[in-house]
């Protein structure tokens, strides 16, 4: 029967038990107690995660348990209030469960992955993507979501991950605390709205701004909330997708960083 070796064990915990994107203290708690594994008790959120499992795998002398654990984290339906945390730690997961054989899916299935290629694979991926987008100069705000453990499975979640940075920064310039068109439009729309990308003192200006947020609006609608959408989940992205998408992205993160943050009256 197969064992997770120490340092697979660790990679696991490490990702399960992430700071910010990974499971939180009562939520570790509950599915230790679930999958009848014994709770070393509140600690460090990656140590007890890993005294927990290792304790389980060398007194059962198997990883049933563990592998019931991470199917049940796993299960998307759990984010449907926080779907921002899921691809995150799904990615940081699958780099860890690459050396054992193993993913979880789309769709939040354990699967069996071949063990010598998927990883190396997807370092392939993060070095030829990141070569060709700085070949077009993109922005170097787009070019830190071309990670590895974003493109195990396909380019979509770098390219979800540097889409969700266009909210960010514009929620940074602005404090505005909304999210996808709600943002857009209480950041890039209204007269004047709070962003403004040039002195809008013409018709023409004024239509510009407008494209600029139904552009931003529209790229929202694609990436910001796959894990809702069936259709979405199972988008084979390609390079080609991932770099013109990456390409658009570049653009809006320059015009946000040359605008002009107005205040309204």
């Amino acid at each position: 029967m197969a064992f997770f070796s120490q340092d697979q064990l660790d990679a696991i915990a490490r990702a399960l038990g992430d700071t910010t994107e990974g499971l939180s203290g009562p939520e570790i708690e509950h599915l230790l107690t679930s999958c009848k594994i014994a709770d070393p008790g509140p600690m460090t959120k990656r140590v007890r995660i890993y005294n927990a499992f290792a304790e389980c795998q060398n007194t059962k002398r198997n990883r049933t348990n563990i592998l019931e654990f991470i199917r049940r984290a796993m299960k998307p339906a759990r984010y449907i209030h926080e779907p921002n945390r899921y691809e995150p730690m799904r990615a940081r997961l699958n780099q860890a469960l690459v050396f054992a054989g193993l993913v979880v899916d789309e769709a939040g299935e354990l699967k069996s992955a071949d063990v010598a290629n998927t990883l190396p694979e997807a370092l392939q991926r993060a070095r030829d993507l990141r070569a060709d987008l700085e070949g077009r100069g993109v922005h170097p705000d787009v070019l830190k979501f071309c990670r590895a453990e974003l493109l195990v499975d396909n380019y979509f979640h770098a390219a979800q991950e540097a889409v969700k940075s266009v909210a960010d920064k514009m929620r940074t310039r602005t404090g505005i605390a909304d999210d996808g068109s709600a943002l857009v439009d209480r950041v890039l729309s209204g007269n004047p709205p709070l962003m403004a990308i040039n002195a809008l003192s013409t018709a023409s200006e004024r239509s510009e701004q407008s494209g600029f947020a139904n552009l931003v609006r529209g790229t929202f609608g694609m990436f910001r909330n796959p894990t809702a959408h069936e259709a979405r989940i199972h988008w084979a992205m390609t390079k080609e997708d991932a770099q013109d998408l990456m390409s658009i992205v570049s653009l809006i993160h320059r015009r946000l960083d040359m605008a002009q943050v107005l205040s309204r009256t």
